[in-house]
Protein backbone atom coordinates (compact mmCIF):
# COMPACT_ATOMS: atom_id res chain seq x y z
CA UNK A 1 0.00 0.00 0.00
CA UNK A 2 0.93 3.61 -0.40
CA UNK A 3 2.81 5.56 1.83
CA UNK A 4 0.00 6.86 3.73
CA UNK A 5 -0.29 3.34 5.56
CA UNK A 6 3.46 3.93 7.39
CA UNK A 7 1.12 6.06 9.12
CA UNK A 8 -2.04 4.52 9.82
CA UNK A 9 -2.31 1.41 10.74
CA UNK A 10 -4.45 -2.13 9.63
CA UNK A 11 -6.81 -0.96 12.51
CA UNK A 12 -7.51 2.32 11.09
CA UNK A 13 -8.06 0.83 7.16
CA UNK A 14 -10.72 -1.97 8.58
CA UNK A 15 -13.77 -1.93 7.20
CA UNK A 16 -17.25 -3.33 9.21
CA UNK A 17 -17.51 -6.13 6.60
CA UNK A 18 -14.10 -7.47 5.51
CA UNK A 19 -13.39 -6.97 1.47
CA UNK A 20 -10.69 -8.54 -0.96
CA UNK A 21 -8.03 -5.88 -1.65
CA UNK A 22 -9.06 -5.23 -5.91
CA UNK A 23 -6.50 -2.69 -6.88
CA UNK A 24 -3.39 -3.39 -4.43
CA UNK A 25 -1.48 0.16 -5.10
CA UNK A 26 -4.34 2.25 -3.81
CA UNK A 27 -5.37 2.85 -0.44
CA UNK A 28 -8.36 2.18 1.35
CA UNK A 29 -8.86 5.80 1.81
CA UNK A 30 -8.41 6.47 -1.90
CA UNK A 31 -10.99 4.05 -2.03
CA UNK A 32 -13.52 5.66 0.82
CA UNK A 33 -13.16 9.21 -1.00
CA UNK A 34 -14.34 7.51 -4.62
CA UNK A 35 -17.38 6.02 -2.73
CA UNK A 36 -18.64 8.89 -1.58
CA UNK A 37 -17.74 11.03 -4.23
CA UNK A 38 -20.12 8.27 -6.92
CA UNK A 39 -22.66 7.68 -4.39
CA UNK A 40 -26.32 9.03 -4.76
CA UNK A 41 -26.43 10.59 -1.43
CA UNK A 42 -23.60 12.93 -3.07
CA UNK A 43 -25.73 13.70 -6.10
CA UNK A 44 -29.27 14.75 -4.71
CA UNK A 45 -26.93 17.32 -2.87
CA UNK A 46 -27.22 19.61 -5.86
CA UNK A 47 -30.81 19.79 -4.95
CA UNK A 48 -31.01 20.63 -1.37
CA UNK A 49 -30.91 24.00 0.30
CA UNK A 50 -27.56 25.33 1.10
CA UNK A 51 -29.40 28.78 2.77
CA UNK A 52 -31.23 30.11 -0.18
CA UNK A 53 -33.76 27.49 -1.87
CA UNK A 54 -31.88 24.97 -4.28
CA UNK A 55 -32.50 26.16 -7.62
CA UNK A 56 -33.67 29.44 -6.77
CA UNK A 57 -30.51 31.38 -7.75
CA UNK A 58 -27.74 30.24 -10.79
CA UNK A 59 -25.13 31.99 -8.36
CA UNK A 60 -25.00 30.84 -4.55
CA UNK A 61 -24.03 27.53 -3.57
CA UNK A 62 -26.14 24.10 -3.12
CA UNK A 63 -25.11 21.56 -0.69
CA UNK A 64 -23.65 19.67 -3.02
CA UNK A 65 -21.41 22.81 -4.19
CA UNK A 66 -20.29 23.76 -0.89
CA UNK A 67 -19.46 20.38 -0.20
CA UNK A 68 -17.38 20.20 -2.70
CA UNK A 69 -15.70 23.77 -1.80
CA UNK A 70 -15.65 22.31 2.12
CA UNK A 71 -13.60 19.16 0.23
CA UNK A 72 -11.09 21.38 -0.93
CA UNK A 73 -10.45 23.46 2.25
CA UNK A 74 -10.00 20.50 4.67
CA UNK A 75 -8.04 18.64 1.91
CA UNK A 76 -5.58 21.21 2.04
CA UNK A 77 -5.21 21.90 5.64
CA UNK A 78 -5.21 18.14 6.27
CA UNK A 79 -2.10 17.92 3.93
CA UNK A 80 -0.13 20.79 5.60
CA UNK A 81 -0.79 18.69 9.41
CA UNK A 82 0.11 15.27 7.87
CA UNK A 83 -3.44 13.80 7.76
CA UNK A 84 -4.13 11.65 4.69
CA UNK A 85 -5.84 13.72 2.46
CA UNK A 86 -8.18 11.47 1.01
CA UNK A 87 -9.51 10.72 4.84
CA UNK A 88 -10.05 14.46 5.54
CA UNK A 89 -11.79 14.68 1.91
CA UNK A 90 -13.98 11.93 2.09
CA UNK A 91 -15.05 13.27 5.69
CA UNK A 92 -15.60 16.90 3.80
CA UNK A 93 -17.99 15.35 0.97
CA UNK A 94 -20.00 12.96 3.75
CA UNK A 95 -20.34 16.06 5.92
CA UNK A 96 -23.80 16.84 4.43
CA UNK A 97 -25.26 13.72 3.70
CA UNK A 98 -27.91 13.32 5.70
CA UNK A 99 -29.31 16.87 5.04
CA UNK A 100 -33.18 16.58 4.56
CA UNK A 101 -34.64 18.30 2.19
CA UNK A 102 -34.78 22.59 2.87
CA UNK A 103 -31.61 22.30 4.95
CA UNK A 104 -31.30 22.97 8.60
CA UNK A 105 -35.33 24.04 8.46
CA UNK A 106 -36.33 20.51 7.21
CA UNK A 107 -33.94 18.77 9.60
CA UNK A 108 -35.88 21.24 12.24
CA UNK A 109 -39.40 19.87 10.89
CA UNK A 110 -38.32 15.73 10.93
CA UNK A 111 -36.87 16.45 14.45
CA UNK A 112 -40.37 17.16 15.74
CA UNK A 113 -42.60 14.35 13.90
CA UNK A 114 -39.45 12.15 14.53
CA UNK A 115 -39.42 13.15 18.52
CA UNK A 116 -41.06 10.33 20.00
CA UNK A 117 -38.16 8.02 17.91
CA UNK A 118 -35.24 9.46 18.61
CA UNK A 119 -35.45 12.73 17.21
CA UNK A 120 -33.62 13.44 13.52
CA UNK A 121 -30.23 14.81 13.31
CA UNK A 122 -28.20 15.47 10.20
CA UNK A 123 -25.13 14.41 11.47
CA UNK A 124 -26.69 10.96 12.92
CA UNK A 125 -28.23 10.61 9.10
CA UNK A 126 -24.95 11.24 7.46
CA UNK A 127 -23.88 8.21 9.78
CA UNK A 128 -26.82 6.10 8.75
CA UNK A 129 -26.14 6.81 4.97
CA UNK A 130 -22.70 6.03 5.21
CA UNK A 131 -23.51 2.43 7.28
CA UNK A 132 -27.07 1.25 6.02
CA UNK A 133 -28.35 3.56 3.44
CA UNK A 134 -26.35 4.24 0.65
CA UNK A 135 -25.80 0.33 -0.70
CA UNK A 136 -22.82 -1.17 -1.65
CA UNK A 137 -22.18 -3.73 0.50
CA UNK A 138 -23.96 -6.14 2.42
CA UNK A 139 -22.96 -8.29 5.37
CA UNK A 140 -23.30 -12.31 5.33
CA UNK A 141 -26.71 -12.09 6.22
CA UNK A 142 -27.63 -9.93 3.23
CA UNK A 143 -27.78 -6.45 5.09
CA UNK A 144 -27.25 -3.25 3.82
CA UNK A 145 -23.44 -2.16 5.36
CA UNK A 146 -24.12 1.01 3.16
CA UNK A 147 -20.76 2.22 1.63
CA UNK A 148 -18.47 0.40 4.08
CA UNK A 149 -15.91 2.93 4.42
CA UNK A 150 -12.91 2.87 6.70
CA UNK A 151 -12.96 2.91 10.36
CA UNK A 152 -10.55 5.74 10.06
CA UNK A 153 -12.95 7.83 7.28
CA UNK A 154 -16.16 6.78 9.28
CA UNK A 155 -14.49 8.67 12.46
CA UNK A 156 -13.67 11.55 10.58
CA UNK A 157 -17.42 12.18 8.90
CA UNK A 158 -18.16 11.98 12.98
CA UNK A 159 -19.20 15.09 14.08
CA UNK A 160 -20.70 14.83 17.06
CA UNK A 161 -19.51 11.19 18.34
CA UNK A 162 -22.04 10.71 20.52
CA UNK A 163 -25.96 9.40 21.36
CA UNK A 164 -28.95 12.05 22.06
CA UNK A 165 -28.52 13.69 25.28
CA UNK A 166 -31.31 15.38 27.41
CA UNK A 167 -31.10 18.73 26.54
CA UNK A 168 -28.76 18.71 23.42
CA UNK A 169 -29.77 19.32 19.57
CA UNK A 170 -26.99 18.00 18.00
CA UNK A 171 -25.82 14.08 18.04
CA UNK A 172 -24.19 11.79 15.70
CA UNK A 173 -26.04 8.57 16.50
CA UNK A 174 -29.54 6.92 16.64
CA UNK A 175 -29.84 4.43 18.84
CA UNK A 176 -30.50 1.15 16.22
CA UNK A 177 -27.01 2.01 14.86
CA UNK A 178 -24.91 2.42 17.70
CA UNK A 179 -23.10 -1.32 17.14
CA UNK A 180 -21.14 0.36 14.02
CA UNK A 181 -20.80 3.48 16.22
CA UNK A 182 -19.26 1.46 18.94
CA UNK A 183 -16.95 -0.21 16.32
CA UNK A 184 -15.71 2.51 14.72
CA UNK A 185 -15.05 4.74 17.77
CA UNK A 186 -13.57 1.77 20.00
CA UNK A 187 -11.67 3.19 23.07
CA UNK A 188 -11.77 6.78 22.15
CA UNK A 189 -14.64 8.26 24.50
CA UNK A 190 -16.11 11.53 22.94
CA UNK A 191 -12.85 12.99 21.53
CA UNK A 192 -13.45 13.90 18.13
CA UNK A 193 -10.14 12.71 15.88
CA UNK A 194 -7.96 15.63 14.26
CA UNK A 195 -9.49 14.61 10.52
CA UNK A 196 -13.02 15.23 12.04
CA UNK A 197 -11.63 18.62 13.29
CA UNK A 198 -10.14 19.37 10.18
CA UNK A 199 -13.78 18.58 8.17
CA UNK A 200 -15.55 20.75 11.13
CA UNK A 201 -13.20 23.56 10.87
CA UNK A 202 -13.57 23.61 6.97
CA UNK A 203 -16.88 23.45 7.26
CA UNK A 204 -16.67 26.65 8.81
CA UNK A 205 -14.58 28.38 7.07
CA UNK A 206 -16.28 27.62 3.86
CA UNK A 207 -19.65 28.51 5.16
CA UNK A 208 -18.44 31.78 6.49
CA UNK A 209 -16.91 33.29 3.77
CA UNK A 210 -18.94 32.21 1.02
CA UNK A 211 -22.33 32.82 2.47
CA UNK A 212 -21.21 36.55 2.94
CA UNK A 213 -19.77 36.50 -0.88
CA UNK A 214 -23.34 34.88 -2.11
CA UNK A 215 -25.46 37.71 -0.15
CA UNK A 216 -23.33 40.46 -1.39
CA UNK A 217 -24.10 39.10 -5.41
CA UNK A 218 -27.70 39.09 -4.34
CA UNK A 219 -27.48 42.10 -2.59
CA UNK A 220 -28.98 41.03 0.34
CA UNK A 221 -25.81 41.82 2.46
CA UNK A 222 -24.56 45.42 2.86
CA UNK A 223 -21.43 45.45 4.83
CA UNK A 224 -21.45 49.46 5.29
CA UNK A 225 -24.77 48.78 7.66
CA UNK A 226 -22.94 46.60 9.87
CA UNK A 227 -20.65 49.47 10.33
CA UNK A 228 -23.35 51.69 10.44
CA UNK A 229 -24.72 49.71 13.42
CA UNK A 230 -23.17 47.04 14.74
CA UNK A 231 -25.38 45.81 17.47
CA UNK A 232 -28.49 43.63 15.90
CA UNK A 233 -25.67 42.28 14.03
CA UNK A 234 -23.14 41.18 16.78
CA UNK A 235 -26.70 40.16 18.64
CA UNK A 236 -27.28 37.56 15.81
CA UNK A 237 -23.66 36.44 16.41
CA UNK A 238 -23.87 35.52 20.19
CA UNK A 239 -27.17 34.21 19.73
CA UNK A 240 -25.90 31.43 16.80
CA UNK A 241 -21.98 31.31 17.40
CA UNK A 242 -20.71 33.11 19.77
CA UNK A 243 -22.55 33.52 23.33
CA UNK A 244 -19.80 34.19 25.47
CA UNK A 245 -18.70 36.97 23.13
CA UNK A 246 -18.28 40.90 24.49
CA UNK A 247 -19.35 43.49 22.58
CA UNK A 248 -15.44 44.58 22.05
CA UNK A 249 -14.49 41.23 21.23
CA UNK A 250 -16.60 41.84 18.31
CA UNK A 251 -16.13 45.13 17.78
CA UNK A 252 -12.08 44.04 17.70
CA UNK A 253 -12.96 41.26 15.45
CA UNK A 254 -14.41 43.38 12.80
CA UNK A 255 -12.01 45.72 13.07
CA UNK A 256 -9.47 43.20 12.11
CA UNK A 257 -11.38 42.49 9.54
CA UNK A 258 -11.58 45.75 8.07
CA UNK A 259 -7.91 46.37 7.90
CA UNK A 260 -7.40 43.72 5.96
CA UNK A 261 -6.07 45.26 2.59
CA UNK A 262 -8.14 43.09 0.17
CA UNK A 263 -11.42 44.03 2.05
CA UNK A 264 -14.55 45.30 0.16
CA UNK A 265 -14.98 48.77 0.24
CA UNK A 266 -16.47 50.42 -2.58
CA UNK A 267 -20.45 49.09 -2.99
CA UNK A 268 -21.00 46.48 -5.05
CA UNK A 269 -21.94 46.96 -8.66
CA UNK A 270 -22.43 43.45 -10.16
CA UNK A 271 -19.48 44.29 -12.39
CA UNK A 272 -16.67 41.62 -13.60
CA UNK A 273 -14.20 43.97 -11.61
CA UNK A 274 -16.73 43.62 -8.69
CA UNK A 275 -16.79 39.94 -8.97
CA UNK A 276 -13.29 39.36 -8.88
CA UNK A 277 -12.33 41.39 -6.31
CA UNK A 278 -15.01 39.52 -4.31
CA UNK A 279 -13.64 36.08 -4.80
CA UNK A 280 -10.31 37.57 -4.13
CA UNK A 281 -11.35 38.58 -0.54
CA UNK A 282 -12.70 34.90 -0.39
CA UNK A 283 -9.55 33.40 -1.16
CA UNK A 284 -7.86 35.82 1.01
CA UNK A 285 -10.24 35.04 3.96
CA UNK A 286 -10.12 31.09 3.17
CA UNK A 287 -6.14 31.21 3.10
CA UNK A 288 -6.19 33.62 6.51
CA UNK A 289 -7.74 30.69 8.88
CA UNK A 290 -6.41 27.51 7.33
CA UNK A 291 -3.02 29.30 7.82
CA UNK A 292 -3.47 30.29 10.98
CA UNK A 293 -4.88 27.19 12.38
CA UNK A 294 -2.34 25.38 10.45
CA UNK A 295 0.32 27.16 12.10
CA UNK A 296 -0.96 27.15 16.45
CA UNK A 297 -1.51 23.68 15.88
CA UNK A 298 2.14 22.95 14.40
CA UNK A 299 3.39 25.45 17.68
CA UNK A 300 1.51 23.40 20.11
CA UNK A 301 2.03 19.56 18.91
CA UNK A 302 5.36 20.22 17.16
CA UNK A 303 5.86 17.13 14.78
CA UNK A 304 5.34 17.69 11.23
CA UNK A 305 3.40 14.75 10.82
CA UNK A 306 -0.22 14.92 12.76
CA UNK A 307 -2.99 12.03 12.27
CA UNK A 308 -6.07 10.85 14.77
CA UNK A 309 -5.80 10.90 18.19
CA UNK A 310 -1.87 12.18 18.04
CA UNK A 311 -2.90 16.27 18.20
CA UNK A 312 -6.00 18.76 18.07
CA UNK A 313 -6.24 21.23 16.14
CA UNK A 314 -5.92 24.69 17.55
CA UNK A 315 -7.77 27.83 16.12
CA UNK A 316 -6.34 30.61 17.39
CA UNK A 317 -9.71 32.54 19.72
CA UNK A 318 -9.85 35.59 17.45
CA UNK A 319 -9.35 33.50 14.27
CA UNK A 320 -12.49 31.93 15.74
CA UNK A 321 -14.43 35.37 16.46
CA UNK A 322 -13.24 36.85 12.84
CA UNK A 323 -15.42 33.68 11.41
CA UNK A 324 -18.19 33.80 13.93
CA UNK A 325 -19.12 37.46 12.80
CA UNK A 326 -18.89 36.58 9.35
CA UNK A 327 -21.53 33.50 10.03
CA UNK A 328 -23.56 35.69 11.93
CA UNK A 329 -23.40 38.45 9.27
CA UNK A 330 -25.00 36.12 6.83
CA UNK A 331 -27.02 34.72 9.16
CA UNK A 332 -28.52 38.03 10.40
CA UNK A 333 -30.34 38.52 6.59
CA UNK A 334 -31.97 34.93 6.66
CA UNK A 335 -33.09 35.28 10.10
CA UNK A 336 -34.64 38.86 9.75
CA UNK A 337 -36.38 38.68 6.26
CA UNK A 338 -40.31 37.73 7.11
CA UNK A 339 -40.23 36.31 2.95
CA UNK A 340 -37.86 33.59 4.09
CA UNK A 341 -39.46 33.15 7.37
CA UNK A 342 -42.55 32.66 5.32
CA UNK A 343 -41.33 30.30 3.31
CA UNK A 344 -39.47 28.35 5.93
CA UNK A 345 -43.09 28.40 7.89
CA UNK A 346 -44.39 26.57 4.65
CA UNK A 347 -41.64 24.07 4.18
CA UNK A 348 -41.73 22.64 8.01
CA UNK A 349 -45.56 22.36 7.30
CA UNK A 350 -45.29 20.36 4.01
CA UNK A 351 -42.45 17.93 5.11
CA UNK A 352 -44.42 17.31 8.62
CA UNK A 353 -47.62 16.77 5.63
CA UNK A 354 -45.26 14.51 4.09
CA UNK A 355 -44.46 12.17 6.52
CA UNK A 356 -48.10 12.03 7.70
CA UNK A 357 -49.22 10.90 4.71
CA UNK A 358 -46.50 8.52 3.82
CA UNK A 359 -46.91 6.98 7.44
CA UNK A 360 -50.91 6.30 6.62
CA UNK A 361 -50.36 4.98 3.13
CA UNK A 362 -47.03 2.52 4.05
CA UNK A 363 -45.77 1.21 2.39
CA UNK A 364 -47.99 1.74 -0.74
CA UNK A 365 -45.87 4.98 -1.98
CA UNK A 366 -42.19 3.90 -0.28
CA UNK A 367 -39.72 3.43 -3.00
CA UNK A 368 -38.68 0.06 -3.01
CA UNK A 369 -35.14 -0.27 -0.61
CA UNK A 370 -37.40 1.86 1.75
CA UNK A 371 -40.63 -0.75 1.15
CA UNK A 372 -38.31 -3.34 2.12
CA UNK A 373 -36.91 -1.90 5.34
CA UNK A 374 -40.55 -1.32 6.44
CA UNK A 375 -41.33 -4.86 5.97
CA UNK A 376 -38.56 -5.72 8.32
CA UNK A 377 -38.61 -3.44 10.55
CA UNK A 378 -39.88 -4.81 13.90
CA UNK A 379 -42.18 -2.70 15.42
CA UNK A 380 -43.91 1.02 14.94
CA UNK A 381 -41.06 2.89 15.97
CA UNK A 382 -38.70 1.01 13.35
CA UNK A 383 -41.37 1.92 10.71
CA UNK A 384 -41.79 5.53 11.52
CA UNK A 385 -37.78 5.61 11.28
CA UNK A 386 -38.50 3.76 7.89
CA UNK A 387 -40.81 6.66 6.35
CA UNK A 388 -38.18 9.78 7.91
CA UNK A 389 -35.49 8.28 6.51
CA UNK A 390 -37.70 7.91 3.24
CA UNK A 391 -38.60 11.59 3.24
CA UNK A 392 -34.88 13.18 4.79
CA UNK A 393 -34.00 11.17 1.31
CA UNK A 394 -35.60 13.52 -0.86
CA UNK A 395 -34.46 16.84 -2.16
CA UNK A 396 -36.47 19.89 -2.51
CA UNK A 397 -37.82 19.39 -5.79
CA UNK A 398 -39.04 15.64 -5.06
CA UNK A 399 -40.12 16.89 -1.64
CA UNK A 400 -42.45 19.09 -3.35
CA UNK A 401 -43.70 16.70 -6.24
CA UNK A 402 -44.11 14.06 -3.71
CA UNK A 403 -46.34 16.47 -1.36
CA UNK A 404 -47.95 17.62 -4.61
CA UNK A 405 -48.76 14.19 -5.61
CA UNK A 406 -50.02 12.35 -2.40
CA UNK A 407 -51.81 16.02 -0.58
CA UNK A 408 -52.68 17.90 -3.57
CA UNK A 409 -55.00 15.94 -5.91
Amino acid sequence: MRKQHEWYDEHDAERWVAEPVKRPGRTAFARDRARVLHSAALRRLAAKTQVVTAGSDDFVRNRLTHSLEVAQIGRELAATLGCDPDIVDAACLSHDLGHPPFGHNGERALDQVAAEIGGFEGNAQTLRLLTRLESKTFDAEGRSVGLNLSRATLDAATKYPWPRRPGERKFGVYDDDLAVFSWLRQGVGERRCLEAQVMDFADDVAYSVHDVEDGIVAHHIDLAAVDAEPAPYWETVRQMYLPEATDAELDEGWARLKALNYWPRAEFDDSRQALGALKDVTSQLIGRFATAAEQATHAVFGRSRLIRYEADLVVPDGIRTEIGLLKGVGMFHVLNSPERQARRATQRELLTELVEALWKSAPQHLDVPFKADFAEAPDDDARLRVVVDQVASLTDPSALAWHAHLLER
